[in-house]
């Protein structure tokens, strides 16, 4: 009688094992194609941003250290391998970029550009995917950080390497309003 308690509880043991890693399987591949989605974002933007940064020069020819800036950020960012990096590469990307356009106030031709306005128009509206897909990436890592981290599911996700995965976040700098003056 001993022995089939013992292997009732064994079989118990392992069924809920198995249910647990394979949440953490499926919480793990959804966090993946969640980081995906926000890679396929931030390469439309850093697609985008050389035809925005040529639409500037031909105005703000002598602003060339702003221009310079947006390039090299924008390189630095299509190189960032892993999500920390890509996260600290996207920061400066956007810093860069609210430098360029507080450059544009002080060109009114520029402003009144069709072509520029038709591509200040796509990077807004591909800034606000990028924040839906972070903000999705960033809810699906807090479930599978979470999932991970609490007994017993810690105990298996030991055992097989579940690690937990970095929050998209911006920097501290990026919390702050911007300043505007009339």
């Amino acid at each position: 009688m001993l022995i089939w308690i013992s292997l009732a509880a064994l079989v118990l043991l392992t069924i809920g094992a198995v249910v647990i890693y394979n949440r953490m399987v499926k919480l793990r591949i959804m966090t993946d194609q969640a980081w995906s989605d926000v890679d396929v974002q931030l390469k439309r933007r850093h697609d985008l941003i050389p035809n925005l940064v040529e639409t500037v020069k031909g105005y703000a020819s002598h602003e060339k250290s702003t221009l310079e800036e947006v390039v090299k950020a924008r390189n630095v960012a299509v190189t960032a391998v892993s999500p920390e990096d890509k996260a600290q590469a996207e920061n400066m990307l956007t810093r860069a970029l609210r430098q360029l356009f507080a450059l544009v106030e002080n060109y009114p031709d520029l402003k009144a550009n069709t072509n520029f306005l038709s591509l200040q128009e796509e990077l807004a509206k591909i800034e606000e995917a990028i924040q839906q897909a972070r903000r999705y990436y960033n809810a699906v890592t807090r479930d599978y950080n979470t999932t991970i981290s609490v007994f017993p599911n810690s105990l298996v996700a030991r055992q097989f390497n579940f690690i937990p995965k970095p929050f998209f976040q911006i920097e501290e700098g990026e919390r702050s309003v911007p300043r505007v003056e009339l």
